[in-house]
């Protein structure tokens, strides 16, 4: 995801193949569907960017009169979508300063949109009973000392990092060579596999280190700590094979293609204005996690109780 997150982490693409600019029709009420063209939403696989996904596509489709169709996009892939005509928006990008000069400045094929309202975070983490039980373990540089409590099968005689999903584009393999860290990375293979892990090491006592990020509703459920890892400075992680720096803090935003922008349709005007906090995601995310509901389902509760919030993303006359 991220740095990706991707995280990752370390981002949730929305394209939008409206038909030209703003229509006239349908109402702001449940319009009529489908009367202003098709969004397809591409789908990056962590729950935040699903949470972003489905209140925009219920936004669109119940509100603005659009068909929203979903599939599923890794990150990185959906930016070359910007130059083949396939992708109209990120709606959650964590930094990816290499990606914009490509597609932004170089093939000045997408521009940035504005933030997310989401702050970012990645880092290293251990469940609290760790820290309880040994103080310094929050220091990287105490991190050695501590391997052998994190051993597994699959850690080669080194102490397990665990990381999330193969796909996300992180700095940890960097980070443990570059430390000189006695860790061998390990991935668990998805979002959902890691939350397992650190739920699974809260409620059994297990030692686990992993990485992992906010906004993310497991924080509001458990406890988990972040390790100090070297200090972020600007320019720090500009070699991705000589990172030795923390992550820094992210704040997410959404890129469009200039195709799209220049379209200024009311479907690019609602990407453009939405706006939500750490909390509003993490609210849709357990909806969709921990409460069985589905993404429409998710979204139209959390629109029925927060219209105040979105009503102001909706463009006048839509």
């Amino acid at each position: 995801m991220r740095t990706l997150r991707t995280a990752a982490a370390a981002a949730l693409i929305v394209t939008l193949t409206a038909c030209g600019g703003t229509t006239s029709g349908a109402g702001e009420d449940e319009p009529s569907a489908g009367a202003k063209g098709t969004v397809n939403l591409a789908i990056n696989p962590w729950v935040g960017y699903e949470a972003n996904a489905a209140v925009i596509a219920y936004l669109l489709e119940k509100k603005m009169g659009y068909t929203v169709e979903k599939k599923e996009l890794k990150e990185e892939i959906a930016w070359q979508g910007f130059e083949t005509g396939e992708v109209d928006a990120i709606v959650e990008n964590w930094g990816h300063p290499d990606l914009k000069k490509t597609y932004i400045e170089d093939k000045k094929v997408a521009v940035e949109v504005g933030p997310t309202g989401n702050q970012g975070v990645i880092g290293w983490y251990v469940p609290q009973w760790m820290v309880d039980k040994y103080p310094d373990i929050t220091d990287w540089k105490s991190l050695d000392k501590y391997a052998d409590l994190f051993k597994t099968s699959e850690s080669k005689g080194k102490g397990q990092f665990l990381a999330g999903d193969p796909s996300f584009v992180t700095n940890d393999e960097a980070l443990v060579t570059n430390l000189k860290l006695n860790y061998t990375v390990v991935y668990s293979g998805s979002e959902a596999a890691i939350i397992k892990a650190a739920q699974q090491a809260s409620a059994q006592t297990k030692p686990l280190l992993f990485y992992f990020y906010e906004p993310q509703w497991l924080f509001a459920k458990e406890k988990y700590v972040r390790v100090k890892l070297p200090e972020y400075k600007e320019g720090c992680d500009a070699d991705p094979k000589k990172v030795a720096c923390d992550y820094p803090d992210y704040v997410l935003d959404k890129i469009a293609s200039k195709k799209f922008a220049d379209g200024n349709s009311t479907a690019y005007q609602l990407v453009k204005n939405f706006q939500w906090t750490n909390d509003d995601q993490n609210l849709v995310s357990d909806y969709l996690t921990n409460q069985g509901m589905s993404a429409e389902q998710a979204a139209e509760k959390w629109v029925n109780e927060h219209e105040s919030t979105w009503k102001p993303w909706i463009p006048a006359g839509s």
